[in-house]
């Protein structure tokens, strides 16, 4: 944050506990890494039954204040976000908006549901269409925006709001627009479509900018149109009492011109924040530290691509990402995404600017990965010598 001194950077790494040993045994038992994450919802369900569940050791006088409590406040006096954490499930995680709920079990303070699209999709053909890369604590994926369609998930985050709001979860809706079609106005009022529906149920709206997976052309790519569809949406946006949060979510490969063309795009029309970043193109991993050797990967789409990349080694490009756009755009709220494992990665984001993260990956790799984050974060914030994080990076003092 400014005026404060500089946050070095630092890969924050943990060691293998008895939990990683039992999901390195349940990844053996299932070895379809897709398997498994259809899986999620059932296991968030049935995780208070669940062995090694680690919890951060909050002194019991400390708990009634809520010491890992984030509240996402906006310049423009948008709805605030409430979240019991500042972790929030990435999209990805939860593509149907089902049992919301029951990520509060492991540890998360947030979901973002989807990626929706208007058209429901099946999502790429190849098989497998995920590759667990476990030298680099990586995923390669190419999954293609499979989703039941906007109008079943909107409906879905409608019914279980109240429940997920019980559990002090923040819940978003991801938007993207539906693959495939030519036409510029077809494309928009695809786009506007999906966001009306989204707008109408969730707490805020992620707009999918940059999906590297489907094979069709990336909207923050095309700025004269981005142009057109940021406009819209915020147009819209202004004709509704409510004032809910807009985020755009952008790719992590973009040049600096690229993506200064963009910040001006999201400043000029007022969007609330941005989630850095999406998953990062595997065409191009030369450019990640990584162990996997590039012509190791192998294509995940029918068309020979390499999806994009999750995990690990995307933390540094995030780290540095948050530092660098937050001191461009000081209002705009930030939730960075992209190889957070640990929970002092956490804390060096929060403090450097970030209102929150997502994260998914992690939990290939770690046993309860958010409620091992949790922990770790509250062990940084008792280090800090604050009581709580509002107290760390806002200055109220309980």
């Amino acid at each position: 944050m400014q005026g404060e001194p500089e946050i070095p950077f630092v890969d924050h790494d943990y060691a293998a506990t008895a939990g990683d040993r039992l999901l390195s045994l349940i990844k053996r038992l299932v070895p379809s890494p897709e398997a498994r994450h259809r899986q999620l919802a059932n296991f968030a369900k049935w995780a208070p039954f669940v062995p090694f569940k680690p919890s951060p050791k909050i002194p019991y006088g400390m708990r009634a204040k809520k010491p890992l409590e984030r509240v996402i406040r906006f310049s423009d006096k948008s709805n605030p976000l409430y979240l019991n954490c500042p972790i929030i499930l990435a999209a990805g995680g939860n593509k149907e908006g089902t049992d919301l709920a029951a990520y509060a079990n492991i540890g998360f303070g947030g979901v973002s549901v989807g990626t929706a699209t208007r058209v429901p999709r099946e999502g790429n053909p190849f098989r497998p269409r995920i590759r667990m890369l476990n030298a680099d604590r990586a995923i390669q994926n190419s999954m293609g925006l499979n989703n039941p369609g906007i109008d079943v998930v909107a409906k879905r985050v409608d019914s279980q709001f109240g429940a997920a709001r019980k559990r002090e979860l923040a819940v978003g809706l991801s938007i993207a627009e539906t693959p495939g079609l030519q036409d510029e106005e077809e494309r928009l009022d695809d786009v506007i479509y999906s966001f009306r529906k989204a707008y109408n149920v969730a707490e805020y709206v992620e707009i999918n900018l940059s999906c590297p997976n489907t094979g069709h052309q990336r909207i923050d790519a095309q700025l004269k149109y981005l142009d057109r569809v940021l406009q819209s949406v915020m147009h819209i946006r202004s004709s509704i009492p409510v004032r809910k949060a807009v985020y755009a979510k952008l790719s992590p490969d973009l040049g600096e011109r690229q993506l200064q063309a963009l910040l001006e795009l999201v400043t000029q029309h007022n969007i609330n924040g941005l989630v850095l970043f999406n998953t990062f193109p595997g065409s191009r991993s030369e450019f990640l530290e990584m162990r996997t050797q590039p012509d190791a990967l192998k294509p995940v789409r029918q068309d020979g691509d390499l999806g994009g990349l999750s995990g690990r080694p995307l933390y540094v490009n995030t780290f540095r990402a948050v530092e660098y756009i937050k001191n461009k755009l000081p209002d705009k709220s930030i939730i960075a995404v992209g190889g957070i494992d640990h929970g002092a990665k956490v804390f060096d984001l929060l403090r450097m600017g970030a209102d929150a993260v997502q994260m998914y990956s992690a939990l290939s790799y770690r046993w309860f990965a958010a409620r091992r984050m949790q922990a770790e974060l509250y062990e940084c914030l008792e280090k800090s010598g604050c009581s709580t994080l509002s107290e760390l990076l806002d200055g109220d003092s309980l």
